[in-house]
């Protein structure tokens, strides 16, 4: 066999999953090959495969939510990548070394001596997942009548400052709201919005800014490094915490790895530690990067507040040393964090996320671009320009491509954005479906077989009927609203 002399750099080869790139030694031809997962595969579960007539009746079962169908009755689940990613072989080891003991679990400071050494927080917290981190931090940091600006609101993180009294701030810049715009960094902070909100309420009353990586409803978009670092420049000035949102960090830092000039050096190792070292607080739903069921964290610096926090968590979660957590979940969660910041890793994870988002955009499917790091995101109000927004366009988008395919997906626009104090619907400027990946999961050809159900949706979209609600939940409604067709 030729032997190849070539040293190609990992980066030559990111984002190409399953793509051609070359291999070249001077004086010789380009030679195409192909990019294959770094892993193997031991173990299946077998999923059925439904009739259009079982979907009818499931999806009309399900009031038209996505998220009210039976696992069961999906062929393929996109609804999420949080807590449904393959553990690895080392994580499923760490499981059966679960220290249960209620008070001083040895998982417990292995969790905690490892998000010392790849994120640099110096303190945590267990939580049974990412909200019960921000319930607490809302509670604690929040006041009547404060303001909380960040990069887009997220439905849970929104909930919880509002719930402690806050009024949440929209400061991302304009170019995350137009899903054409090719901006590399659509989850930067606009810093002349920080400082108008600064010149209309003070900064007193502005008790932290929350920075999400990888920005979850602007599609998976990344914040650059120098713009966390002017940002950190900013809270500094204004004496205002910084809370990281920290869920997609590896994948922000992949994509600052492959974009932003100076960093392509850098492994995304190194480029999250840099991110985490530039805030003082985080939340953490580890069921996205780390790749576990269950289980999140708040992490800190500051000794007062990891006090004042830890006599809040066994009120919520349970004893400051597992939360909300078992002591086999907080291995698995240890181990985890390690595996997601490898390169190899990060380069199948998010290419595989573009090989499917480049098979819709070669097709003409409206997308958000550039491609995001957890998710293909379709623009509904592109795909359905014939229904309103007050019914619903992306909530009938993924309702319909469950009918045609089995695929659940999942809506995240009016109906996610909920209803403002005056009692009317959010109408946010993107109306999105979210093909999201889990990870590890799934192969190049259940991305082939997604790519061409939403084409034959699209191709019929004319045919889609928009939504009104039968039941409306209070709040987080897009949990379990019902819904049945317009006529």
């Amino acid at each position: 066999m030729p032997q190849c002399s070539t040293v190609v750099s990992v980066h030559s080869i990111a984002m190409s999953y399953h793509s051609p790139f070359s291999l070249t030694t001077e004086g010789e031809s380009m030679e195409k090959r192909s990019w294959a997962e770094p892993y193997k595969i031991k173990m299946v579960e077998l999923i059925k495969m439904t009739t259009k007539p079982e979907r009818q009746a499931a999806i009309v079962e399900a009031g038209y939510n996505t998220f009210l169908l039976k696992s069961e009755d999906v062929y393929i689940d996109l609804l999420t990548d949080s807590g449904v990613g393959a553990m690895s072989d080392r994580q499923w080891a760490g499981m059966m070394m679960g220290d249960e003991a209620y008070a001083g679990s040895r998982n417990f400071y292995h969790l905690q001596q490892t998000i010392q050494s790849y994120y640099s927080y110096k303190f945590t917290v267990p939580t049974h997942q990412g909200r019960g981190a921000e319930n607490i931090l809302s509670q604690l940091l929040i006041s009547e009548g404060d303001y909380v600006p960040g990069n887009m609101y997220f439905t849970t993180t929104r909930l919880h400052q509002e719930l402690a009294g806050g009024t949440f701030v929209d400061v991302i810049i304009d170019e995350a709201y137009d899903p054409s715009s090719k901006h590399p960094f659509k989850g930067n902070v606009d810093f002349d919005k920080l400082d108008r909100l600064v010149d209309e309420v003070g900064a007193s009353r502005i008790p932290y800014i929350c920075i999400a990586t990888c920005v979850n409803m602007a599609g998976g978009q990344p914040i650059s490094l120098s713009n966390l670092n002017a940002l950190r420049v900013w809270c500094d000035k204004h004496d205002i915490v910084i809370v990281h949102d920290m869920t997609r960090v590896a994948e922000n830092a992949y994509f600052i790895q492959q974009r932003e000039e100076g960093c392509d050096s850098k492994t995304v190792r190194q480029i999250v530690k840099e991110i985490c070292e530039l805030t003082d607080v985080a939340t953490m739903s580890s069921k996205k990067d780390a790749m576990v069921n269950i289980g999140g964290f708040l992490a800190m610096n500051d000794a007062k507040l990891y006090e004042r926090a830890c006599e809040l968590v066994v009120v919520y979660e349970g004893l400051h040393t597992y939360g909300g957590m078992a002591g086999r979940d907080m291995e698995a969660l240890a181990i985890g964090i390690g595996e997601s910041v490898q390169d190899d890793h990060m380069q199948s994870r998010v290419g595989q996320v573009e090989y499917l988002w480049r098979q819709l955009d070669s097709a003409g499917v409206p997308l958000v671009r550039p491609c995001g790091g957890h998710a293909v995101f379709l623009d509904a109000q592109a795909i359905l320009p014939h229904i309103p927004q007050e019914q619903f366009p992306a909530q009938a988008l993924a309702a319909s491509l469950y009918l045609e395919s089995g695929i659940r997906a999942m809506e995240r626009g009016a109906v996610s954005a909920g209803r403002d104090k005056s009692g009317a619907n959010h109408l946010p400027e993107l109306e999105l479906v979210r093909l999201t990946i889990p990870r590890r999961v799934y192969t190049q050809a259940h991305m082939d077989v997604t790519a061409e159900s939403v084409i034959r949706v699209m191709n019929c979209a004319d045919q889609v009927k928009g939504l009104r609600f039968t039941y409306e939940p209070r709040v987080l409604r897009f949990f379990q609203a019902r819904f049945e067709e317009c006529t």
